[in-house]
């Protein structure tokens, strides 16, 4: 019944001015608000709808994931724009000093947005033969 639809996500944040200034300005995604105040955020994917919640709770997963071809040139780049990395060392990630963790190739490093949301940015491994 629902196979051949369109479907995006979506999720909270406690205020849209930031988050549309953040996603727009710093993330560089394109941002179209929508009534009532909501905002989508086109992406090469599809599109992600983004709305306030008065008692919005940041998610304690990853919301969005980027995919890059150069982890560590976004990284920089991002951080250059006053964006915080998160460091984890634990059994499962551990990340290096720039924030970045590297799972069998495939490196990953996690920021949030405005309203505390977790978002990455994930560099595949190089395909073997």
């Amino acid at each position: 019944m629902l196979h051949d639809s369109h479907i995006f996500s979506g999720f909270s944040v406690n205020d849209l001015a930031p988050t549309k200034q953040f996603y727009q300005d710093v993330l560089g995604i394109e941002v179209e608000e929508t009534p009532p105040p909501m905002t989508l955020l086109h992406l090469d994917g599809g599109r992600v709808l983004v709305y306030p919640k008065p008692n919005h709770e940041a998610a304690t997963y990853t919301v969005l994931n980027f995919n890059v071809s150069d982890i560590a040139a976004v990284v920089i780049d991002l951080t250059a724009k006053g964006v915080t990395f998160e460091h984890y060392d634990s059994e499962w990630i551990k990340t290096d000093e720039h924030g970045i963790a590297d799972q069998m190739g495939r490196k990953m490093a996690w920021f949030t947005d405005p309203a505390g949301n977790i978002l990455s940015i994930i560099q595949e491994a190089p395909a073997t033969a």
